[in-house]
């Protein structure tokens, strides 16, 4: 997943650099499409991945949000970039480098920067969690 391999490059660059850093992060958006019943629906979702360079790493995701079938076409079928393709769909230009994909599907009530906020933080639970985590691993300190 991309998310792990980018957390994964900043825990090497870190020991290259001999820097001591505590948490390395990842981030990835993504499609995924669901068949059921012959149909087919095409989600964006957000994941992160946060690791702190032990071995000791987790995911987190963003929820997912349907593509209107319109935009799904274009990304899914046609291959064209969601960052293009979306610039299209809504008639503006640099979207997501502003609110994203979400932004424009959600109306800003969920921008991309809201989407990875909310997968960090659910990558980042075990670490902050420790107890809940801990629950039937026979390890109880936290």
């Amino acid at each position: 997943m991309g998310a792990r391999c980018r957390a994964e490059a900043l825990v090497r660059m870190a020991c290259e650099r001999n820097e001591p850093w505590e948490y390395f992060v990842g981030l990835e958006g993504g499609l995924d499409v669901v068949n059921e019943g012959g149909q087919s629906w095409v989600f964006l979702e957000n994941w992160a991945y946060v690791t702190d360079g032990s071995g000791r790493g987790s995911f987190g995701q963003s929820g997912a949000v349907v593509l209107p079938e319109a935009l799904a076409n274009e990304v899914v079928n046609k291959g064209v970039e969601l960052a293009e393709a979306i610039d299209a769909f809504a008639g503006e230009h640099a979207i997501r480098d502003a609110q994203g994909a979400w932004g424009v599907l959600t109306r800003n009530a969920i921008t991309r920067q809201d989407a990875f906020r909310i997968a960090v933080i659910n990558a980042f639970a075990p670490f902050f969690n420790c107890k809940a985590y801990s629950i039937g691993t026979g390890n109880s300190t936290g």
